[in-house]
């Protein structure tokens, strides 16, 4: 075949694509209104996981499974804003890693909504103001985020999915070569991340902490003689070029990011389940109610110890194990853990993220 044949067999296969498309909307808006009558969320993850999961298995290629994800991730998302179009608070402001969260799991038809705190984000969703929230919960470099943590003890959200998203530095500038730049604004973590680079290629620039990484590329905007450490889309969108890509020492850094909402999604056969508990202060009791998971063979993929507040040197447990609270195993564990513990409360079960 010449070129121009390649080119109109293309030209074919997209107005077939584009066909399939809007049967497919309109299929969705006849869902949005179904749902509607019954009150039903429109936001359904463990729906979304088995698309995503069945679509990757079937793939022949040549695309790759991430490619597949990320172009059904937008044909959701544009198909469920036909349903309702869903808003999401997130901790901003627009352009950092939890903004990149939030468009990675509900696409870009979604409204984001930036608030400054991560108690906002909490209380946007629970007054009704957002359908749902994004919020971090750990990074493999930091560890956990204490306040998303302690935000539970005071809240009736519900996990519902999450997020791993990589944490990937750029260095952005109007500057043409690394010998230009004079100051460098960033937030103290992506500083500490990129320690090493720095020291390889910016020795002796100066260092200005800026409140995020959005912050930092806004602040270089207005600067000619400086750079910001950021994310692609901080760089879009203060029109900032993307002098060097990925100065992170650590290219397996990731975070996770919790969505929350009321959802209580059903089992995907591949799910995880939050909760918190406490135990009487006296010896062997922790030991006592972990013994509930090792029992019933039940992993937990992470364990975080947070003050009640309520009383001095009191604490709770945060607990994220793999499973879903309607399989056997987890559901007599956590009978078990109740039989040693104060207080247990089930956060949500989800499905597990790649």
């Amino acid at each position: 075949m010449s070129l121009p044949e390649w080119r109109k067999e293309i030209d074919q296969i997209d107005e077939q694509i584009l066909h399939l498309l809007n049967r497919r909307a309109e299929l969705a808006r006849q869902i949005g209104h179904a749902k509607s009558r019954t009150r039903s969320h429109y936001f359904t993850p463990e729906r979304e996981h088995t698309v995503f999961r069945r679509l990757v298995q079937m793939n022949p290629g040549p695309l790759e499974a991430q490619a597949v994800r990320a172009i059904y991730r937008e044909i959701i998302s544009a198909c469920r804003a036909l349903e309702k179009p869903l808003t999401v608070a997130f901790l901003g402001p627009e352009g950092t890693f939890s903004h990149l969260a939030g468009i990675a799991r509900f696409g870009s038809s979604s409204e984001f909504v930036p608030v400054e705190r991560i108690a906002d984000v909490f209380a946007q969703v629970e007054r009704g103001l957002c359908d749902y929230g994004v919020v971090p919960v750990e990074n493999s470099w930091a560890g956990a985020v204490p306040e998303t943590l302690d935000s539970f003890l005071n809240s009736n959200l519900r996990v519902v999915w999450e997020i791993y998203q990589p944490i990937y530095h750029n260095l952005l500038s109007r500057c043409t070569s690394l010998e230009e730049i004079k100051r460098l604004y960033s937030h103290f973590q992506p500083l500490a991340q990129c320690r090493q680079w720095l020291r390889n290629h910016l020795p002796h620039v100066e260092e200005i902490e800026a409140s995020s990484t959005a912050k930092a590329a806004e602040l270089a905007s207005r600067d000619p003689e400086s750079a910001a450490i950021a994310t692609y889309l901080a760089a879009e969108k203060y029109d900032l070029p993307i002098l060097c890509e990925h100065i992170e020492d650590d290219p397996t850094n990731r975070t996770r990011f919790l969505v929350l909402g009321y959802n209580e999604p059903e089992p995907t056969g591949k799910d995880k389940t939050s909760l918190i508990f406490t135990v009487p202060n006296r010896a062997g009791e922790l030991a006592h109610a972990l013994n509930a998971f090792e029992k019933y063979d039940v992993n937990l993929t992470m364990i975080e110890t947070r003050p009640t507040r309520s009383a001095p040197w009191q604490y709770f447990f945060y607990v994220d194990l793999q499973g879903h609270v309607k399989d056997t195993a987890v559901s007599k564990a956590l009978n078990l853990l109740k039989e040693h513990s104060l207080f247990v409360r089930v956060l949500g079960s989800y499905p597990e993220a790649s």
